[in-house]
């Protein structure tokens, strides 16, 4: 009685101070060594992630459905690579749950050459998934653009080499304008630096945004970070810490509001290869403030 009554002491105090271990979602039914980027409706029952195992070559977007309280067995999603004739990446849906963002190296309406990926977009109706778009305007270019999220008023967030080359990548923005995407402006200073910054996740309502740099201060190769947009300024970026960030790499963040977890991938290499997870951890904004 003594052994339970002190293990759930420490269980509270461990909560209380806000450091549970981040728990792997769903191991060995999604979570199997070589999954990373996971999104969930708002409603919590359409699960995307990228199907990767452990390598680069073949990148797919799987999905899972809630019923009857467990996730269905993964298939690949209707508007990805069965075949794996391109590459898709980096799904997330809107607040609203209505569409889905992620990029494809697809050659539609493009050279045939090109092995960059673009940013495409892909509505969900009432008998699934509507056939998948590329976006509109100059959000995107020849160089890759990856990992999008969107706000509630449509302005998305993501990354791409930056063209001064100061940075190995940068997070950009980008304003929708009469049904098209404007020309991506560089957030900069103090989110961008010469390190590499990557897969943001925006808030709904634009408030905060935690996304990856490779910062030499972090616990490990890259750590996930948060900052908070103050009149119309971001402050300085924060490192979420452990014991969500660790020696190995953190990425993919994304922030389920309704749930108050946030989701994240985490990665190490192993030989040849990645192992790389999905993870979810109770998340209050309120002690990062």
């Amino acid at each position: 009685m003594k052994i339970t009554f002190s293990f759930m002491l420490l269980f509270l105090t461990l909560y209380i101070n806000g450091q549970q271990t981040p728990t792997l979602f769903e191991p060995n039914t999604i979570s199997n060594d070589g999954e990373f980027g996971l999104t969930i409706s708002p409603d919590s029952k359409i699960a995307l992630w990228v199907l990767s195992k452990g390598k680069r070559d073949t990148l797919k977007i799987m999905e899972s459905r809630k019923q009857n309280g467990k996730w269905t067995k993964p298939i690949i999603a209707s508007f990805s690579s069965s075949k794996g004739e391109w590459k898709d990446i980096d799904p997330m849906f809107s607040p609203d749950g209505k569409t889905v963002l992620f990029q494809s190296n697809r050659n539609t309406n493009r050279s045939s050459d090109r092995k960059d990926f673009d940013i495409w977009a892909v509505n969900l109706t009432e008998t699934g998934w509507a056939k998948p778009y590329r976006l509109e305007g100059s959000i995107n270019s020849e160089a890759s653009e990856s990992y999008a999220s969107i706000t509630n008023e449509g302005t998305i967030y993501f990354m791409k080499e930056n063209e001064n080359k100061t940075g190995l990548s940068d997070i950009y923005y980008s304003i929708l304008k009469d049904g098209k995407y404007q020309e991506p402006q560089n957030i900069g200073l103090p989110i961008n630096t010469n390190e590499r910054e990557s897969n943001p996740y925006i808030s709904p309502n634009g408030k905060y945004m935690i996304y990856f740099s490779s910062d030499k201060s972090g616990l490990g190769e890259v750590d996930l970070y948060i900052t908070f947009k103050r009149k119309n300024k971001w402050t300085a970026p924060k490192n979420l810490g452990s014991p969500i960030n660790s020696n190995l790499s953190e990425f993919c963040p994304f922030v389920h509001e309704k749930e108050k977890r946030l989701y994240f991938s985490r990665q190490e290499k192993d030989g040849d290869r990645f192992k790389e997870n999905l993870y979810f951890i109770d998340f209050d904004i309120n002690k990062y403030k």
